[in-house]
């Protein structure tokens, strides 16, 4: 997307910001050229912050699915969805109802799953959708497994735009969070996991970027079903650019942020790079919650860093073993982190899914990236960065909330005084997934 260059007012935030390259949506002229070519020749350089947005957190899929839910039911030109899981659940076909609503008025559904995390979706519901006009893709289906790394290179990305004006952007799969598999569900509370809803120019961001990936799968022929074979003639009116809304900025100047992508082509590095610049310039307070927590080598003495230099640092992390080889493949870490000083808290009263940041006052990020190999080196991720002091205060207090309510502490000396065979196990885990690293061709960096 072209970019014309203003330089910010200096705000407390910058301190952050200036580590990224400023810039401004120009989102008349962008859009004038999506109606004459398309999505290719919209880059709007991901990790760029963009202001005038209003960015609201959502708690878990109590707020997400009804907010997303009415703006499905408002969208008049199109609705793009993509997602890691899509359960044949309460709420998959609450939202599957919303999208067959929305092609009945008209409106171009388009519906990218993975063909792994998505890969067990029943027939009678791809039917259904695909019968009532959605278009529905599968990011490379699997058939048969092998040890490769294309089969890793998966999209893990939770999104949607509705008309090019309102954007979900987080951690929440399309699946009830009460919904926990064979564990006993009725004794465990809801995932623990975050979205934001962006209305203004970065919703314009998220929405090219839904855009830019359907087409190329599609041309490339990476992708199951959606469109049919022909090439560009048959992407003609795939998405009604020319009549989108110009996403106008939010009233009151709105907050600056930026949408952090990863991918295997552009934006490789993109969100850890983020991290790594926010972890350099904190002076004060970092709290972290992640899901899956393994991180690089980088990440790691970034995080050794900021203790040295005073900074206090709170991990957030999964209580519960939901995948064994991760779990215990996270604990080999602890005791380098805790004798640095590094307070580590495990949530307890359910799975913890969330993929949230939280650096001072005045940065913080939402989305689907966990910071381990898989989401940082091989999938599809995309984070939203914020930086506002109202928003970071927000979301510090739902993680301090959690942590003081919800979480038990890591005590150095109890984690210390594992056995040895429990010790063995954490080093047997993490050499495991060293191995898949390896397998995908980055173990330098891990």
């Amino acid at each position: 997307m072209p970019l014309s260059e203003s330089p910010p007012e200096p705000t407390r935030s910058s301190r952050i910001a200036a580590h990224a390259v400023e810039g401004e949506t120009a989102a008349t002229a962008a859009t004038a050229a999506e109606g004459r070519h398309g999505p290719r020749l919209l880059h709007t350089g991901p990790g760029r912050p963009v202001g005038g947005n209003r960015v609201e957190l959502l708690r878990g899929g109590g707020e997400y699915f009804p907010a997303l839910i009415a703006a499905i039911d408002q969208a008049v030109l199109s609705v793009s969805l993509e997602t890691y899981i899509y359960a044949d659940d309460q709420v998959g076909q609450a939202v599957a109802d919303a999208l067959l609503r929305a092609v009945e008025r008209g409106v171009r559904v388009h519906l990218l799953v993975d063909g792994f995390g998505a890969g067990d979706m029943p027939a009678p519901l791809v039917e259904r959708l695909q019968q009532g006009g959605v278009r529905l893709g599968v990011y490379r289906p699997l058939r048969g497994f092998r040890l490769a790394r294309r089969h890793l290179r998966r999209l893990h990305r939770k999104l949607a735009v509705i008309d090019r004006r309102i954007a979900f952007v987080g951690g929440i799969n399309i699946i009830d969070d009460h919904n926990h598999g064979p564990f006993d569900e009725a004794q465990l509370g809801p995932r623990y996991d975050f979205a934001v809803r962006v209305t203004g120019p970065l919703a314009g961001q998220v929405a090219l970027t839904a855009e830019r990936l359907w087409w190329r799968l599609a041309l490339r022929g990476e992708m199951q079903g959606g469109v049919r074979a022909g090439g560009l003639s048959s992407l003609a009116g795939e998405f009604p650019l020319a009549q989108a809304p110009v996403p106008a900025p939010a009233e009151g100047g709105g907050v600056r942020a930026a949408l952090l992508l990863r991918d295997n082509l552009r934006n490789r590095r993109t969100i850890e790079r983020a991290y790594l610049q926010a972890l350099g310039a904190a002076r004060h307070d970092v709290i972290i919650a992640n899901a899956y927590f393994l991180p690089g080598a980088k990440m790691r003495r970034a995080l050794l860093a900021c203790r040295r230099r005073g900074v206090r640092v709170r991990l957030l992390l999964q209580g519960m073993v939901e995948y064994r080889l991760q779990h215990y493949a996270t604990h080999a870490l602890y005791a380098t982190l805790l004798e640095a000083g590094v307070e580590i808290h495990e949530y307890a009263e359910s799975f913890l899914h969330a993929k949230v940041a939280v650096v001072d006052d005045s940065w913080a990020t939402v989305g689907s990236s966990n910071m381990d190999p898989f989401s940082l080196l091989l999938a599809r991720e995309a984070n939203v960065a914020v930086y506002d002091e109202a928003f970071a205060a927000e979301l510090r207090r739902e993680l301090e909330r959690a942590i003081a309510l919800r979480s038990a502490p890591v005590v150095p000396e109890d984690h210390a005084r594992r056995g040895r065979l429990r010790r063995c196990l954490d080093w047997t885990a993490y050499m495991l997934l060293r191995f898949g690293v390896m397998v995908a061709g980055a173990a330098g960096r891990y």
